[in-house]
């Protein structure tokens, strides 16, 4: 698949590397793992210096470094290095006589081979950073350790990076043009089943691309293969997250892909206290985030919670719930539960579908649902102009004839009533407006 999008990003990066030539800059690169990172690097820069931090011994890492860095730069590496910082001291000096761009990548990985090697690099950064001229880019794909890498306060890089880079998935923009160019003939159900089953992550959306797998039928069929990355991927990337609670964190997240949205409601069925649970997959790994009513007061207890990455929302409700089938390998017991809870489901992402587009607009200053009490007069999306004083309140449905412009209307009785001040536009959104 070629190169899609990231021009913005390609743009900063080129731009800091051009300020490098007069002082060291160090750049972090974040995101979860498949979205392109590596490839958003390697477009980037031409010339380079790359490491990838394999999990091994240092000295194994360091062997396998020198003889990157006398394919890279052309020059003898003198004597052998057997720490990381030695190392990585020597490239600074080398980038006081010519411009260096090193990249780390998986930088995190240095957290189990060597504890004390955030500090060493700290103070050999200080030291040289103002007379060498390296553009350091340190990438990491698991958001928790790098976080605390270099936000929090404690350890030692926190406030060294000139940059960081939040990489996120592609817009729903990208997502069809890259549709549009490979299936011209796409339908409305491709177009969401794609979003649904990639939720923009650059690696999946180029094995559907590159397996010609680009309608719905034939994307389900891709995904439940029995040599499928899919089938594993959740667990894959979760469990060196979360650790040895995993079972409890894929738990709550089983139950919130099935509509167990509320706290209540998943104490209820797990039976134990999991405000700490919540808490950590909101704030330190960022899986899941907080949905309120829009307009709802600071502190309000109305709150329900959503998985924030599509694929993960998928693999967890059909792949994690069904594991006992997909275990002996029935995947088409599997495929056939998602044939038959499809309609539903896909509704909830065919909402967030038109709430990105509503956002990538730019036209609003708040975007989000409304709903009261006891889950009454819920509405799929309301879009505020505060500056103009307009909203735009709408009903999503799959299918254009079950939306009730009159019904919508009425309830948003309530909305309306608490803000005298502005005009609403009801409209509805179907498959057919995507």
């Amino acid at each position: 698949m070629k190169f899609y999008n990231r021009e913005k990003e390609l743009k900063h990066l080129r731009r800091i590397e051009q300020a490098s030539h007069t002082s060291s800059k160090m750049t972090v690169i974040v995101g979860r793992r498949r979205i392109g990172k590596t490839k958003l690097i390697q477009k980037a820069f031409t010339d380079k210096v790359y490491f990838f931090v394999a999990k091994k011994n240092e000295a194994l890492l360091c062997e396998e470094f020198c003889a990157i860095i006398e394919n890279s730069l052309n020059i003898k590496v003198h004597g052998q290095f057997f720490k990381f910082i030695d190392l990585f001291e020597f490239l600074l000096e080398q980038s006081k006589a010519r411009p260096i761009t090193l990249v780390i990548d998986e930088f995190q990985e240095f957290l189990s081979i060597n504890t004390s090697l955030y500090s060493d690099m700290q103070n050999i950064w200080d030291t040289y950073k103002d007379s060498t001229k390296m553009n350091l880019v340190l990438s990491g794909s698991v958001y928790s350790l790098m976080n605390k890498i270099f936000e929090d306060k404690k350890e030692p890089l926190f406030g060294r990076a000139d940059y960081k880079i939040h990489l996120k998935p592609f817009t729903t923009t990208t997502i069809k043009e890259i549709l549009q160019e490979n299936n011209p003939k796409y339908s409305p159900d491709d177009l969401l089943s794609l979003y649904i089953l990639t939720g923009g992550i650059a690696k999946y959306i180029e094995i559907f691309v590159d397996h010609n797998a680009l309608t719905f039928h034939a994307q389900l069929d891709l995904v439940f293969d029995e040599y499928s990355l899919f089938l594993e991927e959740g667990k894959n990337l979760l469990i060196e997250e979360f650790g040895k609670d995993y079972t409890t964190y894929f738990s709550i997240l089983s139950l919130i892909s099935s509509s167990k949205t509320t706290r209540s409601e998943i104490e209820g069925t797990l039976g134990k206290n999991v405000g700490g649970y919540l808490d950590r997959l909101e704030n330190e790994y960022t899986v899941i985030k907080k949905v309120k009513p829009i307009f709802a007061k600071q502190g309000s207890r109305t709150v329900k919670y959503e998985i924030i990455d599509n694929f993960f929302n998928f693999w967890f409700r059909f792949i994690y719930k069904y594991r006992s089938a997909i275990e002996i390998e029935n995947y088409t017991y599997v495929k056939e539960i998602v044939l038959r809870d499809y309609s539903t489901y896909s509704g909830r992402f065919l909402e967030k579908f038109f709430i990105e587009q509503l956002k990538h607009s730019q036209s609003f200053s708040t975007i989000g649902t409304y709903w009261e009490k006891k889950n009454l007069n819920e509405i799929d999306i309301v879009a505020v102009n505060d500056e103009l004083k307009t909203m735009v309140i709408g009903e999503v449905k799959r299918n254009a004839e079950k939306i009730d412009l009159h019904k919508l209307e009425f309830k948003a009785q309530k909305l309306m009533a608490k803000h005298p001040e502005y005009s609403a536009e009801f409209v509805g959104y179907s498959l057919q407006d995507m």
